[in-house]
């Protein structure tokens, strides 16, 4: 249970629904799926403290390699900033 009836940022009404959250430690990256309250207007997530502390868990341990408890899910990439440009300079030559 959350301290707030309405949505704090935008007074939207709250609505309880499990999301997925990208968490970030380190050069390592964990998904996973937790309750939240969401806004239904502005789209605003809300956590409960314990889910925060798991969070905040879990970055902890991503940031140390400690990955016991991770199953891994393919491979992350960086796109290159040359080749991107070209994607868009094309892009823009087709449709100006």
């Amino acid at each position: 249970m959350l301290p707030f009836e309405k949505c704090p940022i935008c007074g939207g009404e709250l609505k309880s629904k499990v999301v997925e959250k990208i968490l970030h430690g380190g050069s390592h990256t964990a998904i996973l799926k937790v309750n939240a309250e969401v806004c239904l207007h502005c789209g605003e997530r809300l956590y409960t403290e314990d889910v925060v502390r798991l969070f905040e868990n879990i970055r902890r341990k991503l940031k140390k390699q400690d990955l016991i408890g991770f199953d891994p899910s393919g491979q992350t990439f960086t796109v290159d900033k040359e080749w991107l440009n070209k994607q868009i300079e094309q892009i823009v030559e087709h449709t100006g």
